[in-house]
């Protein structure tokens, strides 16, 4: 990847943990996210990450003053955004099953006169930000900078797990983490509030272009399965053939003149004139 871009990088145990923050929110948390220094062996908790509205409304693409608004608003409520993980037995550290509940930071500065957030991560949360290894997800910044829904980048961040293109999500699950286990009972409210809206974002916003079905245990919908693929790039413009000469065939002094490098006269004037080579050139 291209050093200059902004690299959101999290456990793969952040990615499927169980929380919800406003778009706002996400914005600051990643752009503190991107600032965090993985070339360094110990990150410790007292590092300030600063994240300006200035900075999020030429990322985003937002009007400065709805910037300013919003990144007031987050630094109300971040301190008491929590993230809780689901830790699996490893056999050294956790013996047993565990549910983990940690903050993701533990202090916010507004700094009005700025328009800027000074703020600090938890120090429970950074193992999960630095000194990954394996089992981490790594994506551009950029790619979800422009999206307006909180579950349309949760869902990204899930796919950019899986990088080949297809997942299979139980429905549970995918309700645990994104902290709505008790909205939306209805597959249908659930596609229309929260799958169809983010799907479109994705595909509208990120380099992905993303589709999804469902599955069914019995009449009920119980997975969904998305698939995506990096979307197309335009393709180049082939130079197209010099136009021909509608006054008269080229002298030899013009043919020379607009030869190539290490190109002969004969292959010049052919492809000046577009005519086989086979054909006799011109003298004048």
């Amino acid at each position: 990847m291209e050093p200059d871009r902004q690299l959101v990088v999290k456990s793969n145990h952040i990615i499927e943990a169980s929380y919800r923050m406003s778009v706002a929110e996400q914005r600051v948390i990643l752009s503190a996210i991107t600032q965090v220094r993985r070339d360094q062996p110990k990150v410790t908790d007292a590092v300030l990450y600063s994240v300006t509205a200035a900075e999020l409304a030429e990322l985003c693409g937002t009007d400065p003053k709805t910037a300013y608004r919003d990144l007031q608003n987050a630094a109300e409520r971040l301190q008491t955004r929590r993230v809780t993980l689901i830790l699996e037995p490893d056999g050294v550290t956790i013996r047993t099953k565990r549910r983990s509940t940690i903050c993701w930071v533990q202090r916010v500065d507004y700094i009005d006169q700025e328009g800027r957030i000074e703020l600090r991560f938890g120090k429970d949360i950074l193992p999960y930000l630095t000194g990954l290894q394996r089992e981490f997800t790594r994506y551009a910044l950029s790619d979800v900078a422009k999206m307006t829904s909180a579950h349309a980048i949760r869902l990204y961040e899930l796919l950019m797990q899986w990088p080949e293109g297809h997942r299979v999500v139980e429905l549970d699950d995918l309700r645990r983490w994104l902290q709505l286990e008790g909205r939306y009972p209805s597959i249908k409210d659930f596609k229309r509030w929260v799958l169809d809206p983010s799907v479109e974002q994705i595909n509208e916003h990120s380099p992905l272009m993303l589709t999804w079905s469902q599955r069914k245990t019995g009449r009920k919908v119980t997975h969904l399965v998305f698939d995506y693929a990096p979307k197309k790039q335009p393709a180049k413009a082939v130079g197209k053939a010099p136009a021909k000469r509608k006054t008269g065939k080229l002298t030899k002094e013009e043919v020379a003149r607009q030869a190539r490098p290490g190109e002969s006269w004969e292959a010049a004037y052919a492809r000046l004139n577009q005519i086989p080579m086979e054909l006799e050139p011109v003298t004048a």
